[in-house]
C-alpha cells in the first residue's frame, strides 16, 4: 500500500471504522477492564490505597475515563468536543485534600493508559485485518489515547493545584498536620513530646481513645463537613464518653476523623452510646468505630481499626447501615482482606465453589450455613437466631453443602472465614 493510498479519505474512514469496531468489541468488558486497571494502579501506587471511599471514587474515575476515550474512538469524536469526566475532576480535588502528590495522580494516568492499551492490543491481535490496516488502526488508537492522556492531565493538574491552594488555606493546618504526624508515628513517645503534642492539638493523649471515621455522601450542595461537625458536637453534648471535647480533624470535604477521650466508667458502653447517638440523629452521617484503646498507641490503633471498619462499610454498600463497628466479629479481618480483593475473591471461590455465586438464593444459603456453624452445628440454635423452623435450617444447610459440592470436614475453619467474608464484603468477594 502506497503513502497516497493511506492518505486517501476513503481509506482513513476504513481505519476509523476498524478502530471503532475494536472498541465496540470491548464494550462488554468495560467492568472487567475497569477493575483490572484499578487493581494495577493500587498495586503500583501506594498513595492510592488510602481508604475505601477514595478507592470507590478511583473505580468510578477509571470507568469514566475509559468510557470517554472509548466513546471518542467509537464515534470519531474530536477531543475538542469532549468534557473532562466529573468524577475525574473530583478525584483530583480529593487527592489534593488528602495531601497525595500530583506526581501520583499523573503517574496513575500513565500506568492506567498502558494497562488499557494492552487490553486493546490484545483484542487487535484477534482480528483478521491485513498487516497495513492493523498498523494504521494501532497508530490511530495509540495517537488518540496519548492525546487524551496529555489533555486530561493538564486539566487535572490545574484542578488539583487550585484545590490544594484552597484547602491549605481553609483547614486548620497546624492541628491537622500534627495529628497526621501522630498517625504516621515517629519519635513522639516521650513524656515531654506527649505533653507538647497534647497542648498543640488541645486533646488529652494519655487517655483511652475511641476513634471514629465520620463521612457523608456527596450531595452536590456543599456543607457536608459542617453537617459532620454538627454531629460530632451533638455526640459530645450527649455525654457519650465524658465531659471532655472530642478531637475533630477534616480528612477531606466529605470525611472527618474523630477521637473521643473515654472515661473508665464509659469504656464498656461507649460504642453502644455512639450507635444510640446515630439512631437519634435524623439523616445522620455514616460512622465507622474503632475500639477504645489507651495512650498514643491506642490513639493510632483505634483510628486504624475505624478505617478498616469504614472499608467494610463501603464494601457492603448498604445505605441503611449507618454504623460499622470494628469490634464486630470479622470486621477487621474483612477490612484487611478487602485491600487484596482479587486474591480474596479467588480464595472464597475455591473454598465455597458455586455457593459463592452472587444470587439471592445463594446469599440466603450462605447466611443460614454461617448461623448453623456459629451455633456449633445446632439446627435449633440456628433456627432461633434466624427466626425460622429447624427443618428449614436443615434443608438450607443441606442445599448449601450441595451447592458447595462437598461436605465440611477438615476445612471447616476455611468455610467459616469464607462465609464471614461474604457477609461483610459482599460483591467484592462473590462473583
Amino acid at each position: 500500500m502506497t503513502r497516497d493510498d493511506r492518505e486517501d479519505g476513503d481509506y482513513r474512514a476504513v481505519v476509523a471504522d476498524s478502530a471503532a469496531a475494536i472498541i465496540t468489541r470491548l464494550d462488554d468488558q468495560l467492568g472487567a477492564i475497569t477493575r483490572s486497571t484499578q487493581d494495577t494502579l493500587m498495586r503500583e501506587i501506594s498513595e492510592l490505597r488510602d481508604d475505601a471511599q477514595l478507592q470507590q471514587l478511583l473505580h468510578d474515575t477509571v470507568a469514566a475515563n475509559i468510557d470517554t476515550v472509548f466513546a471518542a474512538i467509537r464515534n470519531d469524536i474530536s477531543l475538542d468536543h469532549i468534557e473532562p469526566p466529573t468524577t475525574a475532576l473530583e478525584y483530583a480535588r480529593r487527592l489534593a485534600q488528602r495531601d497525595v502528590s500530583a506526581d501520583a495522580l499523573i503517574r496513575a494516568y500513565r500506568i492506567g493508559h498502558q494497562t488499557v492499551l494492552n487490553v486493546v492490543m490484545e483484542e487487535i491481535r484477534g482480528c483478521d485485518f491485513d498487516s497495513p490496516l492493523i498498523l494504521d488502526v494501532i497508530e490511530r488508537i495509540t495517537a488518540l489515547t496519548f492525546r487524551y492522556i496529555d489533555w486530561i492531565s493538564q486539566q487535572l493538574i490545574r484542578v488539583y493545584q487550585d484545590e490544594r491552594d484552597r484547602w491549605q488555606a481553609s483547614r486548620n493546618s497546624l492541628r491537622s498536620s500534627r495529628v497526621r504526624e501522630l498517625l504516621a508515628g515517629g519519635d513522639t513517645d516521650t513524656d515531654a513530646d506527649l505533653d507538647v503534642l497534647t497542648s498543640a492539638i488541645s486533646y488529652p493523649l494519655r487517655r483511652v481513645h475511641l476513634a471514629i471515621v465520620v463521612w457523608c455522601h456527596d450531595q452536590q450542595g456543599g456543607g457536608e463537613l459542617t453537617a459532620i461537625e454538627r454531629f460530632v458536637h451533638k455526640l459530645h453534648e450527649s455525654g457519650v464518653a465524658g465531659p471532655e471535647s472530642p478531637l475533630f480533624v477534616a480528612a477531606d470535604r466529605l470525611t472527618g476523623w474523630v477521637w473521643v477521650p473515654v472515661t473508665a466508667a464509659a469504656r464498656a458502653t461507649v460504642q453502644q452510646a455512639v450507635r444510640d447517638a446515630v439512631d437519634a440523629t435524623p439523616q445522620a452521617p455514616f460512622v465507622a468505630i474503632g475500639q477504645p484503646l489507651h495512650g498514643l498507641d491506642g490513639f493510632r490503633r483505634s483510628h486504624q481499626q475505624a478505617q478498616l471498619a469504614r472499608t467494610v462499610a463501603h464494601a457492603t454498600g448498604q445505605q441503611e447501615q449507618r454504623v460499622t463497628d470494628a469490634s464486630e466479629c470479622g470486621v477487621l479481618l474483612s477490612g484487611l482482606l478487602a485491600e487484596n480483593a482479587d486474591a480474596t475473591r479467588s480464595w472464597v471461590g475455591e473454598v465455597l465453589g458455586p455457593l459463592a455465586s452472587p444470587t439471592e438464593s445463594d446469599e440466603r444459603l450462605r447466611e443460614t450455613l454461617r448461623a448453623f456453624l456459629r451455633a456449633d452445628s445446632g439446627y435449633k440454635s440456628a433456627a432461633e437466631e434466624l427466626h425460622m423452623h429447624p427443618n428449614t435450617v436443615r434443608y438450607r444447610v443441606r442445599r448449601a453443602l450441595e451447592r458447595r459440592g462437598r461436605e465440611i470436614s477438615d476445612d471447616r475453619l476455611d468455610v467459616e472465614v469464607a462465609l464471614l467474608l461474604c457477609h461483610w464484603l459482599r460483591d467484592r468477594v462473590v462473583d
